[in-house]
């Protein structure tokens, strides 16, 4: 019950306007980033939590991909993906980014620490994140389509 009531407070704080939380990850490449600091130059962005090994984060991701350019254009948006792979598979992940031709900013949190201040239990999880770097919108799980609720979403915060 305890572990029940932190993830609903850690749920209710993410999805009522809380700033980012601070964890240091690294990109694909290697290069240090600070969560706290994510940002698309005032304009809306996308996190989604996925693993290498994860087939619906690996079709919303893909069907996000292919209306990306449109999206990008209409919104100035952006998509940050953020592997949850654990350290003996991080290997993996920029491969497969590659192979799979995403245009995305590529996070890697191995430990979970990115995932447990976000209060993700399963993934994907995905969370809109407002011009100011507030979370106003999450969700858990993929269906076919469901891509659409994020653009919708963006569209809100834009206008």
């Amino acid at each position: 019950m305890k572990k029940f009531l932190i993830f609903a407070f850690a749920m209710v704080a993410l999805c009522c306007n809380a700033q980012l939380p601070s964890v240091s990850l690294k990109d694909i490449n290697g290069k240090n980033i600070n969560t706290a600091q994510l940002s698309n130059d005032g304009k809306p962005f996308i996190i989604s939590f996925f693993a290498t090994w994860c087939k619906p984060c690996l079709r919303e991701l893909k069907a996000i991909q292919d209306v990306y350019d449109d999206w990008q254009e209409e919104t100035g948006m952006k998509v940050i993906a953020v592997s949850v792979d654990e350290a003996q598979n991080v290997a993996k992940v920029k491969p497969l980014v590659d192979r799979l031709s995403w245009d995305y900013d590529v996070l890697l949190d191995p430990n979970g620490d990115f995932k447990r201040a976000m209060g993700v239990n399963m993934i994907p999880a995905v969370f809109v994140i407002d011009g100011n770097g507030k979370v106003v919108d999450s969700r858990n799980g993929y269906t076919d389509g469901s891509e659409e609720h994020l653009i919708e979403k963006i569209r809100e915060l834009i206008n």
